[in-house]
């Protein structure tokens, strides 16, 4: 056994462990912590973004150093529908958050430090090195299980330097007038400066079943055809975002047996976007002020902060199992395009994930973008399933 003991040990360096890793600096420097990433610089190769109303005025505040872009405005088009909408979007990169953080940490960030083994008080690493902790929190991203039926949000950006300036002043976070393939696709398009862009294909499907040669193709033809001249590729990322249909949320919990996780791996997504940052700023504001950092009471707080997240995204995954299982796959941009038709509040609390019972009366009322009797089916569909979740 080797190492000091620590506080706490963070095992994954993306998002949600370099949030409470973050937080936790700025209200407890005096916490003995380590955050161990596998990888060369923490945060690995993404782009987190999110909407301002979906975190409150004081998280901004202290998440304000690690935003890379923020913009006024974004945009939709669908086949039917083009719209503008107000209120601010806002970015985190990889590359800034990773530089943020290790100056943030110094020597608490470990990077290069691939594991082979995690217990809820110890580490292990691949030279064979352990070292322990009152609690270890396991932040590796997501981890399909029995327990969590999923859709997925498979996507594949590319960073693009172009020839001229492209035109955009906000993002358009769905083109949606595109080729469907077979399932919900829109291209996401950040303007990152002038003459950058970070455009994702961006799909709805049942498997990861993502064609990255295809998805690369496809952003090519896209820009070609908004009349962008590409000239030098960055960089690419692509991703599986999970999107809950249903599950049984307390048995995920117990196969956890014990062991402290955040993020993706927690089940802290927003069920239909399957947008993180909310909830992993929020989870770090739950620990941050924490004095018990033994592993079990940690577990216990981690647990019941998720499934009572849980709960309160009933109502996103009825609508989820509406978008994946009623009607044809290529028809699901309808249900978008629909709702994108709602007042800009709604749409506003809809990814905050704080939708009011008024909210969920006005999406389910009207003219339904699926046929009423394939709705009916995709819900009842789930019925035996659901009376084995007793969390639905």
């Amino acid at each position: 056994m080797s190492g000091q003991p620590w506080d706490l040990i963070l095992v994954g360096g993306g998002l949600a462990n370099g949030l409470i890793a973050w937080r936790l600096r700025q209200r407890q420097p005096q916490l003995r912590l380590l955050l161990l990433e596998a990888e060369q610089q923490a945060g690995g190769n993404h782009t987190w973004s999110f909407h301002q109303g979906d975190i409150t005025p004081a998280q901004h505040a202290w998440l304000a150093p690690l935003v890379a872009h923020r913009w006024t405005g974004y945009e939709v088009r669908f086949p039917a529908l083009t719209r503008k909408l107000d209120g601010d979007y806002l970015s985190i990169t990889s590359a800034h958050f990773a530089r943020q953080l290790g100056e943030a940490l110094g020597d608490s960030l470990r990077c290069g430090a691939a594991v082979s083994a995690v217990t809820p008080t110890e580490v292990t690493l691949a030279d064979g090195q352990q070292l322990r902790a009152a609690a270890v929190i396991d932040g590796r991203g997501y981890r399909p299980g029995a327990h969590l039926q999923v859709g997925l949000q498979a996507f594949l950006g590319q960073q693009w330097r172009l020839s001229e300036p492209h035109g955009l002043t906000r993002p358009l976070l769905m083109d949606a007038t595109v080729d469907q393939s077979a399932g919900y696709r829109f291209v996401y398009t950040l303007p990152l400066s002038p003459v950058e862009l970070l455009i994702e294909d961006t799909h709805y499907i049942d498997r990861a079943t993502l064609d990255i040669t295809r998805a690369r193709r496809q952003i090519v033809d896209y820009a070609a055809a908004q009349g962008w001249q590409l000239a030098q590729l960055q960089r690419e990322e692509q991703g599986n975002l999970p999107i809950t249909l249903t599950g049984d949320c307390r048995a995920f919990w117990r196969q956890a047996a014990g062991q402290p996780c955040s993020g993706l791996r927690a089940g802290l997504f927003h069920s239909t976007t399957g947008y993180s940052l909310p909830q992993a700023v929020a989870l770090a504001d739950l620990l941050a002020d924490r004095r018990d950092f033994s592993a079990e009471p940690l577990f216990a707080a981690i647990r019941d902060y998720a499934i009572r997240q849980w709960r309160r995204q009933r109502f996103f995954r009825l609508l989820n199992r509406m978008l994946f299982l009623a009607g044809r796959a290529d028809e699901r941009w309808r249900v978008m395009q629909r709702f994108y038709r709602l007042n800009d509040g709604l749409i506003a609390r809809f990814y905050a994930g704080q939708l009011t019972l008024a909210d969920k009366a006005r999406i389910l009322t009207g003219k339904p973008p699926v046929p009423v009797g394939a709705a009916f089916r995709a819900v009842m569909k789930q019925t035996s399933r659901l009376r084995a979740f007793s969390d639905e």
